[in-house]
C-alpha cells in the first residue's frame, strides 16, 4: 500500500490562512496536489489557521492543532512547509522538548516529521519588525493586512485609497501623531466593499492583529537571537530553504512598473518597506556553509550582502539548512502572489516590486520544494 503524506502549509507575517474564497496558499496547495497526483503520490494538503501576529509558540500551539485535526494517520509522514514566520513556527515545533502547553502533545507528531522547508522565513530577523513595534507601525500593520485580503478578493485597492495611502508614507514622519483618524477612514472605506458576513470575519481577524502582536518584538534581530538559541533541530528531520531576493527600488524598477497610477502607487509602497527592511546589520546574519554560499552565488552571481532582501526579510536572513531554491522575487511572489491575470485561477500581485517572477518560475520552484520532500520517501 503507497504511503500517504500529510503536508501543512503553515501562514506568515499577513497570517490569513482561509477568509471564505480567500486562499493564503492557495496556488501553492493547487500545485502541490496536482504534482503529486501527477507522480502517483497520495497526499493531504492542509494549510493552517494561525494567529496572525501572535507569538511564535502560540502559534506553533495552532499548528499542533490543525495536525491533530487533519492527521489521522499513525505512520504516515508529515511535511511542514512555512511560508515566512510560518517557518520559524515550524521549526519550534519540532524542537525536542519544547513546551507549547501542559496539555499538548506535541511529540506524538514532532517525532513523524521528516521534513521542514521554510519559505522567505527571518530565521535571523527583519529590521522591518522593529518598524512596526510603534503605534503608527501596528496600525499600519493591520491596514496592510486588509490590503492583502482586499487585492486578492477584488484584483486592486480603489485608486482613491491607494493614493491616500501612498501619500501617507511617503511622509510618515509628518502623519505620526498629527492625523490619526485616516488610517481609520482607509480601513472603513475597505471594509464596506465586503458583504456584512465577511465584514465580520475580517474585523475579528484584524481584531487579532491589533490586540496580540506578541510576534512582532520576536522578529527583530535581536528577539530572534533568544529563539535561535533556544530552537534545536531535531535529529532525522532535513530541513531545507527558500530564498527570495528582490530588485531595489530605482528608476527603473519604477519605469517597469508601466503608466498605470495604481501600479506606481503600490511600487511605492513596495519602495517604503525595502527601505526599512534593508537596515539589516551584518553581525546579526550567519556566515553561511560553503554549500549555502555556493547556492546563492550560483542564483544570483554574487553572495547577496546585507542590504539585499525581498522587501519584508532580508536575503540572507533566510538560508537555513539546504538551500532548495534561490530566486529574484519579493516575499509574496513564492507562495503565488504575483501578476499573472491571465493564469486561471489568476495569480494577483499588491506588492509591485518589479521582480519578474512569473508561473514558469513558481512551478519550477514548487517542484524543487516536492523533489526534495519525496528524496527519502
Amino acid at each position: 500500500m503507497a504511503t500517504k503524506h500529510y503536508i501543512l502549509l503553515v501562514p506568515g507575517f499577513f497570517g490569513f490562512a482561509n477568509l471564505g474564497e480567500l486562499l493564503y496558499f492557495g496556488h501553492v496547495r493547487d500545485y502541490f496536489v496536482a504534482e503529486m497526483k501527477a507522480r502517483g503520490v497520495d497526499v493531504e494538503v492542509v494549510q493552517v489557521l494561525t494567529h496572525p501576529t501572535g507569538s511564535i509558540r502560540t502559534r506553533a500551539g495552532d499548528l499542533l492543532k490543525s495536525i491533530e485535526a487533519h492527521v489521522k494517520d499513525d505512520d504516515c509522514p508529515i511535511h511542514l512547509i512555512g511560508h515566512s514566520t510560518g517557518g520559524l513556527d515550524a521549526r519550534l515545533f519540532v524542537s525536542p522538548g519544547v513546551l507549547l502547553g501542559d496539555d499538548m502533545d506535541v511529540e506524538r507528531f514532532a517525532r513523524r516529521v521528516r521534513t521542514v522547508v521554510t519559505v522567505s522565513t527571518p530565521h535571523a530577523g527583519t529590521p522591518l519588525a522593529s518598524f512596526f513595534l510603534g503605534l503608527f507601525g501596528q496600525k499600519l500593520l493591520q491596514l496592510l493586512s486588509l490590503f492583502t485580503v482586499y487585492v486578492l478578493r477584488f484584483g486592486r485597492l480603489p485608486l482613491s485609497v491607494a493614493f491616500r495611502f501612498g501619500s501617507l508614507i511617503t511622509r510618515w514622519d509628518e502623519q505620526l501623531g498629527f492625523r490619526p483618524t485616516l488610517l481609520d477612514q482607509l480601513f472603513e472605506q475597505l471594509l464596506g466593499d465586503f458583504s456584512a458576513e465577511r465584514r465580520e470575519e475580517l474585523v475579528r481577524f484584524l481584531g487579532d492583529v491589533g490586540n496580540d502582536a506578541s510576534l512582532v518584538p520576536q522578529l527583530t534581530p535581536e528577539g530572534i537571537d533568544l529563539f535561535n538559541a533556544s530552537c534545536q533541530d531535531r535529529p532525522g528531520v532535513r530541513y531545507g530553504s527558500v530564498i527570495t531576493q528582490a530588485r531595489p527600488p530605482s528608476l527603473r524598477t519604477r519605469l517597469g512598473a508601466g503608466l498605470d497610477p495604481y501600479a506606481q502607487i503600490t511600487h511605492t509602497v513596495y519602495a517604503f518597506l525595502y527601505g526599512r527592511t534593508q537596515r539589516m546589520p551584518l553581525t546579526a546574519i550567519p556566515p553561511p556553509t560553503p554549500a549555502q554560499t555556493a547556492a546563492l552565488v550560483e542564483a544570483y552571481g554574487a553572495l547577496p550582502g546585507p542590504q539585499a532582501c525581498d522587501g519584508i526579510v532580508p536575503t540572507r536572513s533566510q538560508v537555513y539548512g539546504r538551500v532548495l531554491a534561490a530566486v529574484r522575487a519579493d516575499h509574496l511572489d513564492a507562495i503565488g502572489h504575483f501578476d499573472q491575470p491571465a493564469h486561471r485561477p489568476p495569480h494577483v500581485d499588491w506588492l509591485i516590486s518589479g521582480s519578474g517572477f512569473r508561473r514558469l518560475h513558481f512551478e519550477r520552484l514548487w517542484r524543487t520544494v516536492v523533489d526534495f520532500i519525496l528524496l527519502q520517501t
